[in-house]
């Protein structure tokens, strides 16, 4: 089954339910008497919190400016031996600028809307409109992706498959995940604060740390459903 007939399909499903509920009474609007944080509104706070959160759940967390992103993100990837990355489409090509090793570009369409080109990057030898496979996914020793927003209180990014972030699988099988968060305007402070920031019809992936489990007797073992390592790193103002 192709993905325009999925969209088809369920866009015909949602109809006749829309159809069906027509008539019943509306639904009365949720209180929204409780707080919406319990963080003071600082930014500054916000992000330390953010970093400490971040870390309690095991994830690396780096602070860096703007211009030294590049710099950071091949030291990280040097730092493992990683000798090929997976690349979503949209993620600024500046990011990698400093990183001698191989882009598996990602190249499938972002969602509808995001104005992510389906086309394969210059010299790339992957045809347009093809998602890396399982086999080259499992072969990928990293991902570089970006968030659509990272939540303070709980240590949270979450990504909704827009530009610079790709397909869950990207950030699922390879071992090393490095996400990208600017401090200016992707961190909030609450689960509350963050909806604004995301479309419920985006498939969402809610991280926080890397991927662990512990068994009965609470033996933690990292990397069973997804990336073993976290790098989240914070891009502040210069």
């Amino acid at each position: 089954m192709t993905s325009s007939t999925t969209s088809s399909s369920r866009a015909q499903i949602l109809a006749r339910v829309r159809t069906a509920l027509a008539d019943g009474p509306a639904a009365p609007l949720p209180s929204r008497d409780y707080f919406a944080s319990h963080t003071p509104d600082d930014p500054a706070a916000i992000l330390d919190l953010l970093h400490e959160n971040l870390a309690d759940y095991r994830a690396i967390v780096h602070r860096t400016a703007e211009s030294e992103l590049p710099t950071v993100i091949a030291r990280l990837l040097e730092q493992h031996d990683a000798a090929s990355v997976a690349v979503p489409a949209g993620l600024p090509a500046a990011w990698l600028s400093g990183a001698k090793i191989q882009q598996r570009h990602d190249v499938t369409a972002g969602l509808e809307g995001d104005g992510v080109s389906s086309l394969a990057p210059s010299g790339s030898d992957r045809p347009a409109g093809e998602p890396l496979t399982p086999y080259e996914l499992d072969t990928t020793d990293a991902v570089v992706t970006g968030c659509a927003v990272a939540i303070a209180e709980t240590g949270t990014i979450v990504l909704d498959a827009g530009p610079g972030q790709g397909r869950r699988a990207l950030t699922l099988v390879p071992d090393i995940h490095i996400c990208v968060v600017r401090a200016a305007d992707q961190v909030v402070a609450s689960v509350p604060q963050s909806l604004p920031h995301l479309d419920p019809t985006r498939p969402q992936t809610w991280i926080s740390g890397p991927s662990a489990t512990s068994d009965i007797e609470l033996d933690r073992v990292e990397g069973v459903h997804g990336p073993r390592t976290l790098h989240v790193v914070l891009v502040t103002d210069e």
